[in-house]
């Protein structure tokens, strides 16, 4: 959902939407910002290019190979050996959704594409001697499963990629996974909770996947409830997605275990603007929190109307719709109070490994360069982390089979923590989806968990209506207790 950098948040059009009307998806994509867009990776990187009007176009990136030059220092993390012989050009190719209802994910990846492209340089001297340069193809996924399959198609079977990366839920990356393995293309992937990840596969030969889980999400949202003094009455908002699935399949069950009361009145298809039946059922039920998962549009609706309706809760955590200061600052005032899980944050103590970078420089650069307030997204510069760390240390970068070979060994310390496939596996402690310890740890093949946090949203005066506070830790041991802001969580007033 890139936005350019002096987008006004408050025009007319806007002011009316903040008063408590209902929201249509695409007057919401237009105060966020979304629009069609075309990314490319090369000399000069084109950058993001904003369709005309408020429609959605589709549109896949051209690449512009990045050229072998004269040997240099290009980066914290690549140095190009004056004695290095040229090697051909690796593709890499990127499927994003950078428009649609999911468009806030891929608001940071025009950034972490250039940084990718920063650390790179004229080239990199690979695990095979030699400087090869690197080029990207970003492709749209326009928030479809379906077409997500498709440009992974075409990037695997016409651009010829040796590698791909992909990041934004399992409706992007699940299709995209599934492509690269039946056509035996190595992809690195974050964004996605690691059980739906894997969809019907117990594992996969062509994929490395680093993302917190859904015993780290269901923890976190019961460690920040207890925080609250509730009568432990939860509604329940979970849609007809894969995620929407999977999370009321295992949230009420384990909501209900710790002694909470679980309304919910079933799924809802993403779009749906009157959420009517839903506020009925949790006023009647006497619910004073709400959990759930829900793509931003969809829960700016519902909780508008739920404010007009008299719905009054002391707690909200639901998944992905809250994650972005553009979804909380469509609300104003109503989003004061609201909660979150805090995938990455510049509070975190990591650095970047090709830069050297803290959590807290990057999260700095990016404001700076994009004008916008950091967000959890800017998380899928890892996956260019994973896919240049496999490339420089496979033997034969030019051979897909080499590459997978190396991904499956990676360790190394990452800006979303310390990423290990050579540590044991951690053991599920029952037969449930959600069954395995909390926090950071290498819990199957193909996968390594990197933990989660808990925050919540602030109203506060400066350049950004609303602060992401960190508030909880329980899936997020990195997070000390000098980083976490005492006595939050408030309850929602």
């Amino acid at each position: 959902m890139p936005e350019s950098p002096d987008a006004t948040r408050h025009n007319n059009d806007e002011s009316g939407l903040l008063k408590g009307k209902s929201v249509s998806r695409r007057e919401f994509l237009k105060i966020a910002g979304i629009a069609g867009a075309t990314v490319g990776m090369g000399a000069g990187l084109g950058g993001l290019v904003a369709a005309c009007g408020g429609t959605t176009t589709a549109t896949t990136a051209a690449t512009t190979a990045t050229t072998s030059g004269p040997a240099t220092t290009a980066g914290a993390g690549t140095t190009v050996s004056s004695g290095a012989t040229t090697g051909r050009e690796i593709k890499l190719g990127f499927v994003t959704p950078l428009t649609g209802g999911l468009a806030s994910f891929g608001i940071p990846d025009k950034y972490c594409v250039d940084r990718w492209k920063q650390a790179i340089g004229t080239g990199m001297v690979l695990g095979d001697g030699q400087n090869h340069p690197i080029s990207v193809t970003v492709s749209d996924s326009q928030s479809d499963s379906n077409r997500a399959a498709q440009v992974a198609g075409d990037l695997i079977n016409n651009t010829k990629v040796d590698m791909m990366m992909v990041a934004s839920t399992p409706d992007t990356v699940t299709p995209v996974v599934e492509q690269c393995e039946a056509n035996g293309t190595p992809v690195v992937s974050t964004d996605c909770p690691w059980q739906t990840y894997l969809g019907q596969n117990k594992e996969y030969k062509w994929s490395y996947h680093v993302f917190f889980g859904a015993e780290d999400w269901i923890g976190e949202n019961w460690a920040i409830f207890e925080k609250l003094t509730t009568n432990k009455s939860v509604g329940a908002m979970f849609d007809n997605t894969a995620d929407g699935n999977f999370f009321s399949s295992v949230v009420p069950a384990y909501l209900t275990g710790k002694g909470y009361k679980v309304t919910d009145p079933g799924r809802f298809q993403p779009g749906t603007e009157d959420f009517t039946k839903q506020i009925t059922a949790f006023k009647s039920a006497g619910c004073e929190l709400i959990t759930g998962n829900m793509i931003p549009p969809d829960f700016t609706n519902f909780w508008k109307q739920a404010a007009q309706q008299g719905l009054s809760v002391k707690g909200c955590m639901v998944g992905k719709a809250i994650l972005f200061p553009q979804s909380v600052e469509a609300l104003s005032t109503i989003g004061n109070g609201l909660l979150t899980e805090l995938w990455w944050h510049r509070t975190f103590p990591f650095k970047s490994s090709l830069s050297g970078e803290t959590c807290a420089q990057l999260a700095e650069d990016f404001e700076a360069k994009s004008g916008q307030q950091q967000t959890a997204p800017l998380l899928h510069y890892v996956i260019g982390e994973m896919a240049i760390w496999s490339l420089k240390n496979a033997k034969d970068p030019t051979s897909k089979d080499s590459i997978i070979q190396t991904a499956a060994s990676m360790k190394f310390d990452s800006i979303v923590g310390s990423i290990d496939f050579t540590a044991p596996i951690i053991a599920a402690t029952g037969t449930g989806p959600a069954d395995w310890p909390v926090g950071p740890g290498h819990k199957t093949k193909n996968v390594y968990d990197h933990g989660l946090g808990g925050a919540q949203w602030l109203m506060k005066g400066g350049k950004f209506t609303f602060d992401e506070v960190p508030v909880d830790n329980y899936a997020a041991p990195y997070l000390t207790a000098d980083l976490l802001t005492a006595p939050l969580p408030l309850p929602i007033k």
